[in-house]
């Protein structure tokens, strides 16, 4: 079983990826965020390094689910390979950061992939809002999030939402980040298992 957390830039997908992975003891896979040889140098000029930047995560993220069905375990993904495509890409191009030409390259390549891929069995998408996402950011100091600009988190935003709403590829629970520290709150973290459990039933 393939389960996934989506969410914007500082919503909590790595922190709720680690507590469910512990409580139900599924494998765990991250954004490869240390290792990653683009991210700093797109922070610093995403016109640039946008297009090497979603090639390397289309690449990353395609790999990451071949294996997850090879392995027969169920297995918890921070992030999907769907919100590169149809969030982080389109608002490059949006913004004038990543030229026509190389969006729809990107775009076509993924099509490819996504034939050869299934989708998430549960998808669990964290909405949040922008004064939260920078709060949360600010939190844990990544130097290179350091000159994230507030309207960029905002058309991020916009794009979840719009993605959220039209998403028919599997289950989906959402999570309100705003109102719920499951982080902190250990009774809102079993109300997100409590609703993750009902889901898992009624796959099966």
């Amino acid at each position: 079983m393939h389960i996934a957390v989506a969410g914007n830039i500082g919503s909590g997908k790595t922190t709720l990826t680690k507590l469910l992975a512990k409580h139900y003891r599924w494998q765990s896979h991250f954004e490869d965020v240390d290792d990653n040889p683009y991210l700093n140098d797109f922070y610093e000029d995403m016109q640039r390094w946008s297009f090497n930047l979603q090639i390397y995560f289309l690449n990353s993220r395609f790999s990451q689910v071949s294996e997850f069905r090879k392995s027969g375990k169920t297995v918890i993904q921070d992030r999907t390979i769907y919100e590169d495509a149809f969030i982080f890409a389109p608002n490059l191009h949006a913004m004038g950061l990543m030229s026509t030409r190389d969006f729809e390259n990107y775009f076509s390549l993924f099509n490819l992939m996504s034939t050869l891929i299934s989708p998430p069995d549960l998808l669990i998408y964290l909405r949040a809002s922008v004064p939260t996402l920078v709060n949360q950011i600010g939190k844990r100091g990544r130097k290179y999030e350091n000159s994230i600009r507030m309207d960029y988190l905002k058309r991020l935003n916009e794009r979840y939402e719009a993605w959220i709403s039209s998403y028919d590829l599997g289950n989906v629970i959402i999570v309100d980040v705003d109102s719920t520290n499951f982080i902190e709150r250990p009774e809102d973290l079993s109300v997100i298992i409590d609703k993750v459990d009902a889901k898992i039933n009624g796959l099966f």
